[in-house]
């Protein structure tokens, strides 16, 4: 899809910072067919390991941006997650596997410089997206209808343009230095020793694959960092400085009880992290929106800090470019903290509770903890604070006449193989392509008007019929029909009482429509909240 920008401007969307989150933002906005303009501190990428853990939302996402094939590169699926304590004894068994309805496992570790090397080749095929290193923001003025950003630069200060910015510049972000919102702190400060291995011995098994040590004398966490990679994570101890953890001595002295020396695998990297737990009260001021660590950071116990941020990028995408191409009021900006802010706080909250079982020094409140744990069956579900389904805030999607959500809406969409009229057998996501998706089990056409359908199509939308797997799927016009392979859709939307569903470009659910004659309702209330309000009632199609 080609788009024309406001050429008043440089770009449309001017992105700070290109680590992960700004290269999947961009990426998702070029492929919409958005100017896009990077401007990137950094004279060259970081090549060493960061956060090490995708789950299967992130990965569904990165896999739509046209990454997914080189996935084997760069991670492993995580199929077991052990908490011990000093003993060995197990205090809580994780075991993941592929989630019905998601295609992709539940947890993977990951290298991050290997995802960021794909992103940033993916990035480098899309036309639209120039990428600018070594420039420095300094200010972010709103004018009008757009921002004027100004930045330092080895060739001098320089001024850049665009309709929006959004700022990907991690922790010490300067874009929300400018912005200067309200920031929640929940006072959760401790400081690790972040160790980064590469073994010689490719075939060693480690077992369990990836532990978690409650070790009052010295928590500590052994876990995989993508393929024949491995991470130490080491707890500071009362009296304790980080400048005590800076030489290769003295990670080597921490690693030798594994068997690890220069003799047999390689340090790539040693360095002392303070984990904390803060978020901003509001991820937009105007024109000017935040994204990932710039909006929010959690310690990495519950494994969602970059996953987080991909989320945010895939949110605030399909939002921007709705209002960049003019079917959406710019309002809808403002779902994007909304409907974010719940998903984070959740994860941060998880990440401060996990983190205050594993780092107990105290011996005494140790073994009490050890003991609740293990008389609880060692059961995530029993010994742990429960975990919630993804879930939005308030935003996009489909309510009740007193307010709340109607089900399934808000929750994230699965999917699952389907065939096409070309035979061809995949994911649906895959097939059926990006954007919004109005899934069927009948012919939507027919009971909507020829309105709505113009502005379904004015949206991108993809119109889906699903039929049974035994079926010929065809094509005819915008209606497109996908055998249900497993008949695991049908069977799912006859379980919920629905006949049709539309998925956001993000892959949650808007909401659903409980008969044919809802059909109609259910298009007009998203078009709606798009304010590009038309009627939909039955006419003839066009």
């Amino acid at each position: 899809m080609e788009h024309v920008g406001d050429a008043r401007y440089d770009a449309d969307v001017l992105v700070v910072g290109y680590g992960p989150i700004g290269q999947t933002l961009a990426a998702l906005l070029g492929l919409a067919g958005h100017r896009v303009l990077v401007a990137e501190r950094q004279l060259e990428p970081y090549e060493l390991p960061r956060a090490v853990t995708l789950d299967n939302e992130v990965m569904r996402i990165l896999n739509g941006i046209g990454i997914g094939n080189y996935f084997d590169e760069f991670s492993i699926p995580s199929w077991q997650y052990d908490w011990q304590n000093a003993a060995g004894e197990t205090l809580i068994h994780f075991s993941f596997g592929i989630e019905p309805g998601t295609g992709w496992p539940i947890n993977s570790t990951f290298n991050q410089p290997g995802l960021e090397a794909r992103l940033r080749q993916r990035v480098s095929e899309i036309p639209t997206i120039d990428v600018r290193r070594g420039l420095t923001v300094t200010d972010v003025v709103e004018d009008g209808s757009g921002v004027r950003v100004a930045c330092s630069s080895p060739a001098g200060a320089i001024e850049l343009t665009a309709r929006y910015v959004v700022g990907c510049d991690g922790a010490n972000s300067r874009v929300r230095e400018l912005i200067a919102p309200e920031i929640d702190d929940r006072g959760f400060f401790y400081d690790w020793a972040v160790i980064d291995v590469l073994p010689d011995d490719r075939n060693r098994v480690w077992e369990p694959q990836n532990l978690q040590i409650c070790d009052p004398e010295r928590p500590t966490t052994v876990v995989s960092a993508g393929p024949f990679r491995r991470r130490w994570e080491f707890f500071l101890l009362p009296g304790e400085t980080p400048d005590m953890f800076e030489s290769p001595e003295r990670a080597w002295s921490l690693l030798a009880k594994w068997g690890l020396s220069p003799q047999n695998a390689t340090l790539e990297r040693s360095a002392v992290y303070r984990f904390r737990a803060m978020c901003c009260s509001t991820w937009r001021e105007g024109r000017r929106l935040l994204a990932g660590d710039a909006a929010h950071l959690m310690p990495p116990f519950f494994g969602q800090g970059l996953c987080s941020g991909v989320r945010d990028a895939a949110n605030l995408s399909w939002k921007l470019d709705a209002v960049l191409r003019g079917v959406a009021s710019d309002a809808l900006l403002d779902t994007y903290t909304a409907e974010r802010i719940v998903h984070v706080q959740h994860a941060i909250g998880m990440s401060v509770e996990l983190g205050k079982v594993i780092c107990l020094t105290d011996p005494d409140a140790a073994k009490e903890r050890d003991r609740a744990m293990i008389a609880a069956g060692a059961r995530p579900d029993t010994a742990l604070p429960p975990v919630p389904p993804p879930q939005l805030g308030s935003g996009v999607v489909r309510r009740r006449s007193d307010g709340t959500v109607a089900p399934p809406g808000s929750v994230w969409a699965g999917q699952a193989q389907v065939r096409d009229s070309a035979g061809r057998i995949g994911l649906h996501d895959d097939l059926i392509g990006r954007g919004f998706v109005l899934g069927c089990a009948v012919d939507c056409r027919n009971h909507l008007g020829e309105d709505a359908l113009r502005a379904l199509k004015s949206l991108g939308a993809h119109l889906v019929q699903f039929v049974p797997a035994d079926a010929t799927p065809i094509d005819d016009g915008d209606l497109r029909q996908f055998a249900d392979v497993d008949n695991f859709l049908l069977t799912h939307m006859h379980a919920a009482g629905i006949v049709a569903a539309v998925m956001r470009p993000d892959y949650y659910v808007f909401g659903a429509a409980k008969d044919v004659d809802d059909i109609a309702p259910l298009v007009d209330d998203l078009l709606t909240q798009l304010s590009a309000p038309v009627t939909a009632s039955v006419g003839a199609p066009s």
